[in-house]
């Protein structure tokens, strides 16, 4: 019996991960199979790790795929070729969708776009709509349309208000069934040289570059004004992507820090009421994402999926916003309403002395705010579900073929 085909699109970093746990859980339940992936953002790495073969070229764009934050990065994407590329990109769909018996798309009314431009059938999991940004979703009338499609079998929304919403809208065929991104983010047991009873501080920079480099100089120096002003004992742990791991060298000579190894280290922190200077140290990990954050009491974060994973476990997140392209504080600000009162957004532009300051004294307050911290757990599971998301949206597709 031939294989049944399945074409997996996606437009954007968080989105390609969505479809790579979708995947994971596809092929775990032993379904036979042939599988071939579409990123229309970005080099799309995570397919790539998951040894997905691609059908077309990708590309890093300026804007990272979030233009819709600041339209002149849409004309900074034109000149590096978007145009040569998504039309590239469009035939490839259209060849390879020949032989599949059915699209899995992620993202918004791009992927669903493409995955219409097949001719085949096809399932979405909506994941940039959601009822909490504005109280009511619109879908706007393509979007609607590329949905109400017959062709459309199937439509998972990011959270159940969301598909309630729709419901009521008369999208019938919406449902919740778990966030895919809070799969497989059990602890493996790796060693994070943590000191038992000092509160735990996760970094999250963010996965693209430049930007992460500029997002985790940035948490540097919030650091030392956390490690200076804060009145309970904290240590640091960074979650980073393997390329930026090189990249440490270059961090602490712009910070004017020390590297040993993967760790950096500031000395002479003039803490309140010491008389003598402390020293501070954030270890680095490009392998310990999980386990750092199940292990955090806090999260520092610059990112969008990473941020939304960590609400979901329940953690506090303090957010300071970047330079961009992708975390600015227009991102943080509706990340902000999407996940609630779990994340705490210091200030209204890219962060300087001031902001860094006010974050401190954020991470200080939070910390010792038990109420908040209970009310972080409730509103984590009602923002982003529990685990289990991709194996029953793994289970719809066996299903279905």
């Amino acid at each position: 019996m031939k294989s049944k085909g399945i074409l997996f699109l996606s437009n954007g970093h968080g989105e390609d991960a969505i479809n790579c746990q979708i995947l994971k859980a596809l092929r775990a339940s032993g379904a036979d199979i042939d599988v071939a992936a579409m990123p229309l953002v970005g080099d799309g790495a995570a397919y790539r790790r998951s040894t997905l073969p691609i059908i077309a070229p990708t590309s890093q764009m300026p804007s990272g795929g979030v233009f819709y934050m600041n339209p002149l990065y849409l004309l900074k994407d034109v000149g590096a070729g978007l145009i040569a590329l998504t039309w590239q990109q469009l035939r490839a769909v259209w060849t390879h969708g020949q032989s599949c018996d059915l699209v899995v798309a992620t993202g918004d009314i791009v992927a669903a776009g493409f995955a219409y431009a097949t001719g085949h059938p096809y399932i979405i999991f909506l994941s940039a709509h959601s009822s909490y940004y504005e109280g009511r979703v619109d879908l706007g009338v393509i979007l609607w349309q590329l949905l109400c499609s017959q062709k459309c079998v199937a439509v998972f929304t990011r959270d159940a208000l969301t598909a309630a919403d729709l419901n009521r809208q008369g999208l019938k065929k919406a449902e919740f069934v778990n966030n895919p991104v809070m799969d497989y983010l059990n602890s493996t047991a790796k060693d994070l040289q943590l000191k038992p009873g000092v509160r735990t501080l996760a970094l999250l920079p963010g996965s693209r570059l430049p930007e992460a480099t500029d997002n985790l100089v940035l948490l540097l120096e919030l650091v030392k004004e956390i490690a200076a002003n804060s009145t309970v004992p904290v240590q640091f742990r960074a979650a980073l992507v393997p390329s930026l791991m090189p990249q440490l060298d270059d961090i602490a000579a712009r910070s004017g820090w020390e590297v040993r190894s993967t760790q950096l280290i500031f000395s002479g922190i003039k803490q309140q009421g010491s008389a003598t200077a402390a020293t501070v140290e954030v270890i680095c990990y490009s392998d310990a994402f999980a386990d750092i954050l199940q292990q955090s009491n806090l999260v520092i974060g610059m990112t969008g999926t990473a941020v939304e994973q960590a609400v979901g476990l329940g953690k506090p997140v303090i957010t300071i916003p970047g330079n961009g392209p992708s975390f600015t504080y227009r991102f943080a600000e509706a990340q902000n309403r999407l996940l609630g009162d779990s994340v705490q957004v210091i200030g209204t532009k890219t962060a300087n002395s001031e902001i860094i300051q006010q974050a401190a004294k954020a991470v200080d307050r939070t910390l010792q705010d038990k109420d908040y911290l209970e009310t972080c757990v409730k509103n984590g599971l009602e923002r982003m579900g529990k685990a289990g998301g991709s194996i029953t949206i793994a289970n719809y597709i066996t299903n279905y073929l």
